[in-house]
């Protein structure tokens, strides 16, 4: 199994404005003062394109796909917490915490994906918020993934949460590897990503957001799969969207680090080494709306498209 892939998904917003639903787990959204919703919605449009037209250049194939009109779902920007996609040809789509993101999940886009790149089976994980207990679990949002090692990497928080992560490792056969990270605020950090991401061969991690008690347990395991580990500060990880990053492979089958400007301009000249050691090429891109209004980075925009391997 492939750990990155060279074609991903991104929506383009009609409607980005922020959350106040997402807002209550997520403390790392601000509301913009002093410009209109109509403003909003146009900046953090360009902000889209400008990363679009850049991860095109180098070589990467994005599918942009339109939300729809005037849509009701302010985060619609961030796909990859309601669908992943993997090389067993299975898509998977998830439980949702925030109500008026659950609009997001589209049938019209899964259609699209099996009819245009052969995945067969589509797993619906979205029943466990109908529960009389609704649990949750937002893709690649909560889980960084290590595909080649089958290892699903969670920070448990109210939407991430241990019972459909089981349920994901058991249909697609991963091991989960949960532990306790803290937000801004001391809350549990609502999304795994970011405080984390992994490459083929190293991983970038918040450690000092990381419960004491869980730090040395994700260390052994990250080191035990040959991963070297970047280390963030929290400051890095709650203010700057550092551990927001992710790693892809370009059409000359060059690795590429993508990131937003703010955690480029917060890593420190060893770490951008080390990075580099890694990385064939490091892209960053100014998002600093996006990341203020919605809580969420680069990473956060891109799903990765993993094609059925071919039988």
């Amino acid at each position: 199994m492939a750990q990155i892939t060279d074609t991903i998904l991104m929506i383009e917003p009609t409607n980005f404005c922020y959350n106040p639903d997402a807002a209550e787990t997520n403390k790392f959204q601000k509301q913009v003062a002093g410009l209109t919703p109509a403003e909003v919605q146009a900046r953090a449009l360009q902000e889209f394109r400008q990363m679009v037209q850049q991860l095109q250049k180098v070589g990467v194939d994005v599918n942009v796909i339109l939300d729809v009109e005037n849509s009701c779902t302010p985060d619609s920007i961030f796909p990859n917490n309601w669908f992943t996609s993997h090389q067993s040809s299975q898509l998977v789509t998830y439980p949702m915490a925030p109500v008026n993101r659950r609009a997001e999940r589209r049938q019209d886009v899964i259609d699209l994906l099996m009819q245009k790149y052969g995945y067969r089976e589509h797993i619906k994980l979205e029943y466990f918020e109908n529960l009389p207990d609704p649990k949750f679990l937002e893709g690649t949002g909560s889980m960084i993934l290590d595909r080649e090692n089958r290892i699903a990497y969670a920070a448990l928080s109210p939407r991430t949460e241990l019972e459909p992560l089981q349920e994901f490792c058991d249909k697609l056969n991963y091991r989960p590897v949960t532990f306790r990270a803290y937000g801004p605020t001391g809350e549990l950090i609502y999304h795994t990503n970011v405080m984390m991401c992994l490459g083929e061969t190293f991983a970038i991690v918040g450690m000092d957001v990381v419960d004491d008690q869980d730090r040395e347990k994700l260390r052994q395991q990250l080191e035990s799969t040959g991963k070297e580990i970047i280390e963030l500060t929290a400051d890095q990880t709650h203010h700057h969207f550092a551990g927001n990053m992710l790693q892809l492979r370009d059409k000359q089958n060059e690795t590429i680090l993508v990131m937003s400007e703010a955690a480029y301009r917060s890593l420190t000249d060893d770490q951008l080494a080390t990075l580099r050691k890694h990385n064939d090429h490091l892209l960053y891109f100014p998002i600093h709306l996006i990341e203020q209004c919605g809580g969420g980075s680069v990473r956060c925009m891109i799903a990765e498209l993993f094609k059925p391997e071919k039988h």
